[in-house]
């Protein structure tokens, strides 16, 4: 490989604007990284080129550990966006300068000049000054230079922010010409989804310090895994379903069939459905595919090849809609038409259609919306408005729904609202809050939320289990909700006995835990060993510093309230993952 990164993490004021980034780039590959500002991808760069320290984890280039390597010494180019030409040098002289700071003899590096000017076609520009020449051709001098002393790497950081959109897609191609004709390994820094699209051979896709994904730029938009590289690379329209023997439901329609596996038990899901995956008829019977809703067209905006159109769904099919293409929560849903799907049906502003979906791709996500329980509608309000649990929603782009419990907690009582419980349930902390969470576990929750008044962001997510049947849907939940709260991720493994003795078993834990979350879940995670109790150990460690948070799964009930009562009692939040026998 010629770039491997190994848990790279980098902390500006305490917080990490790199979060554990692990990534692995092979030999001569165009490798995009892209992100909206502040994900912490030109951060990453620069700790590629060396000229940002990292505060842990490592940095290798061709097999070579360079964490503690000066820049000048690591074999990179390096292409800023605003060029940084030396403006009274040259073309030539620019060029050269790396070259006479390594001693090279002036007829080779005349000779390396005359070849890097033919591969960024500027030819015969030699004596002309940086003021001379556009903006396009400064970036491809620019361009020149990082190649100059044939660097192993060339590192591009949004070298095409500054210029117009013709100029962009010439210089593109050209670079795209140079890095295939040189088989150079080449990372480039963007935010702009169709510049990754034109140039990648594989996208890295990074928000809130953290590298979500990572695939060809077709696998991407196609299947994407998460929220946010579902609405981020491209337009999408988020909904929430049910998956069903029959199918996957939105409301009371199947829209499209899927196979189910034996045993698995119904649940809410995420779905995304495209813009162009959207089919819209007169009526329910001139679909072609599954029929989603009835709608009114709100707004159609023609755009030469395109149609784009928003839609207004019935009542019931509204309330499924969590986000589309503009961002926003509960929205219209987001349509593309072609100009011969346009022709076909006619559609104006006002008008009702009957809309049916070709294709939908469920996100693997298990936390798919929250809801606030307590006992009265007053408290149910109040949770439901906390900042931690906000916050969360919209940065996941759900819902925070409610339900009234007015028994919530007493020994015996059943569920006023039934034995259904949709995505994750939400209580407060408190000396009640284990028996509450016991009783909302034993009648069918199966991921609760114990939220601390006033809750603050967690800066560090702790992550254990008891029981290994709880193993992998803890960390399949601590990846969902990693990926939307900029904090380190620490796997905490504790061991029976003491430290004294310890036991290669405790070891295989944390290899075999980290080992899993990254491989299944994409979740990279530190690990720490313990010994003695789990529960004590828990709460020993979250007590060590403020702004943690807990991830538990567990399998066994059994003696809930004494054993895990001073870890729900208000000091932090934690999130139960149930599975098991209630």
């Amino acid at each position: 490989m010629s770039i491997t990164l190994d848990q790279v993490t980098k902390h500006y004021g305490g917080a990490p604007v790199v979060n554990d980034v692990s990534l692995s780039i092979g030999d001569g590959e165009f490798f995009v990284l892209l992100g909206p500002s502040g994900s912490g991808k030109s951060t990453l760069l620069r700790a590629i080129a060396g000229l940002a320290g990292i505060d842990h984890g490592r940095i290798e280039l061709h097999g070579r550990d360079v964490t503690h390597v000066a820049a000048r010494k690591r074999g990179v180019g390096l292409v800023f966006q605003n060029y940084a030409l030396f403006r009274h040098m040259t073309v030539a002289e620019n060029i050269e300068f790396a070259l006479r700071v390594r001693r090279m003899r002036a007829r080779a590096r005349r000779e390396r000049r005359q070849e890097l000017l033919r591969l960024v076609a500027l030819e015969g520009m030699d004596e002309r000054l940086p003021a001379q020449l556009s903006g396009g051709q400064q970036q491809r001098v620019a361009v020149a230079r990082a190649l100059a002393h044939k660097p192993e790497v060339l590192l591009l950081d949004e070298p095409f922010g500054a210029l117009d959109a013709k100029i962009r897609e010439e210089l593109r191609r050209t670079i795209r010409q140079v890095q295939r004709e040189l088989g150079i390994t080449t990372v480039l820094v963007t935010h702009d989804q169709e510049e990754a699209f034109a140039m990648a051979d594989r996208i890295g896709i990074m928000n809130l310090g953290r590298l979500l994904e990572v695939n060809a730029p077709h696998e991407l938009y196609a299947r994407p895994a998460t929220r946010f590289v579902a609405t981020f690379l491209g337009a999408a329209n988020l909904i929430l379903a049910r998956r069903t023997p029959d199918g996957i439901q939105v409301g009371a329609t199947t829209v499209a069939p899927e196979e189910r596996a034996s045993g698995e038990r119904e649940n809410e899901v995420v779905a995304v459905v495209r813009p162009e995956d959207v089919e819209l008829a007169a009526d329910r019977e001139s679909l072609g595919c599954g029929f989603l809703a009835n709608a009114v067209a709100d707004e159609i905006v023609f755009t030469g090849a395109l149609e784009r159109l928003r839609l207004r769904l019935e009542a019931g099919a509204q309330a499924s809609l969590l986000s589309s293409s503009d961002g926003e929560t509960h929205s219209a849903l987001q349509v593309t038409r072609t100009q011969h799907e346009r022709r076909a049906l006619e559609v104006r502003p006002g008008q009702a259609v009957a809309v049916g979906v070709r294709r939908v791709h469920l996100l693997p996500t298990p936390l798919s919306s929250f809801t606030a329980c307590a006992m009265d509608e007053a408290d149910t309000e109040r949770l439901s408005q906390q900042g931690l649990l906000l916050m969360l929603a919209q940065r996941m782009k759900t819902r925070v729904g409610m339900r009234v419990e007015p028994q919530l907690g007493q020994p015996e009582a059943p569920c006023q609202g039934g034995d259904t419980f949709v995505g994750t349930t939400v209580i407060a902390a408190g000396a009640q809050a284990a028996a509450r969470a016991e009783w909302l576990l034993r009648r069918g929750a199966h991921d609760l939320l114990v939220m601390p008044a006033d809750a603050a962001p967690p800066q560090r997510v702790l992550i254990h289990w008891i029981g290994e049947a709880a193993r992998g849907a803890t960390l399949a939940i601590a990846a969902s909700l990693l990926r939307h709260v900029p904090a380190e991720a620490v796997y905490v493994g504790i061991v029976a006995g003491d430290a004294q003795a310890p036991s290669p078993q405790g070891m295989r834990e944390l290899l075999d835990a980290r080992s899993e979350a990254k491989a299944a879940h994409g979740l990279e995670m530190r690990t720490e060993l313990h010994f003695g109790a789990a529960e004590a150990g828990l709460a020993r460690r979250l007590a060590d510093n403020p702004g943690q948070m807990l991830i538990l799964g567990l399998c066994d009930l059994a003696g809930f309230p004494s054993r895990l009562g001073a870890l729900l009692d208000g000091r932090w939040p934690v999130l139960i993952v149930h599975r098991g026998t209630p």
